[in-house]
């Protein structure tokens, strides 16, 4: 099985028609995910040749859903019209929206999450800033290569992209349920606690690899529910041990403020609920396989 997305997904791109669109829906269609249109306003009515798939351009997201039964958006636009292309998303109530673009205002992330909420979250938003989730031999939501690992017992959930890429990488003789980046802004759609939760509640995921980084307490919260509420054995890498106190190292929420979201403060919490912490991808890696080797 996998979490939010399975091979049922009918995926739109908002924004397919402009490069990065174009590019990764490419990218999605060649690694056989079943993308059935995209929106771009400006465009409506026009089809685009993809890979030799002839491609609708809908005005709106509504519109998309109602002629092809999209159940999942991923959003490619400047982060200038990426608000309103996200409550484009939650007002047609399509059951997953996958917002990619970086450098959203961390406002605009906030306003359409309150928004979202507002509406009683009958979207699940993935990101903003993030490489989105795929259920590999399944489908792919976003601009993880689809080749580097297949389907496995391990479900993966990370802030960060290219460590996301990394660990699947890594345990691809395994595989991976789901491996979703929830993104590393300070204001993000679905948390490390939303992806543990599907993971737990998952019969075909075993095992939890989790990647979190410096800055802010999602980590910190992560740890307290694994305690409560997680029997499933979960391995974990923070990243960000080197990095100086007081300075914003890559994602915008990678920040330290003191001793709170430190490296060593998150491995300590983690360590306190039972979870074994790798000080590289590799080490968390190959203690993964050490859980797989015991299950």
């Amino acid at each position: 099985m996998a979490i939010f997305l399975n091979e049922d997904s009918r995926i739109i791109v908002q924004g397919m028609t402009g490069s990065e669109g174009m590019k990764h829906t490419r990218r999605m269609l060649l690694g056989g995910s079943n993308i059935v249109g995209g929106v771009n306003p400006r465009k409506a009515g026009e089809t685009v040749d993809v890979e030799g798939k002839q491609l609708p351009v809908f005005g709106t997201v509504a519109e998309a859903m109602k002629a092809t039964g999209a159940n999942v958006t991923v959003i490619f636009v400047p982060p200038a019209f990426a608000k309103a292309a996200m409550v484009e998303a939650i007002d047609a109530e399509i059951p997953l929206a996958v917002a990619i673009t970086e450098g959203i205002p961390v406002h605009d992330s906030a306003w359409a999450w309150a928004y979202n909420v507002e509406k009683g979250q009958k979207t699940r938003l993935i990101g903003p800033n993030c490489p989105g989730i795929i259920s590999p031999g399944k489908s792919n939501a976003g601009i993880t290569p689809s080749d580097i690992t297949g389907p496995g017992p391990i479900g993966l959930v990370s802030k960060s992209g290219t460590l996301t890429y990394q660990m699947m990488f890594e345990l691809r003789d395994i595989g991976m349920s789901t491996a979703i980046g929830i993104g590393g802004d300070p204001v993000i759609g679905t948390t490390h606690i939303d992806a543990l939760a599907a993971f737990q509640a998952d019969p075909e995921t075993k095992a939890i690899v989790l990647i979190g980084e410096i800055g802010g307490d999602s980590e910190e919260k992560a740890a307290a529910y694994i305690k409560e509420n997680v029997t499933k054995p979960v391995v974990a890498y923070v990243a960000g041990f080197t990095a100086p106190e007081g300075k914003t190292m890559g994602h915008a929420g990678a920040i330290v403020s003191g001793s709170a979201g430190t490296a060593q403060a998150k491995k300590e919490a983690f360590e306190a609920v039972g979870v074994k912490v790798g000080k590289t991808p590799s080490e968390t890696a190959a203690l993964m396989r050490e859980v797989i080797k015991s299950l």
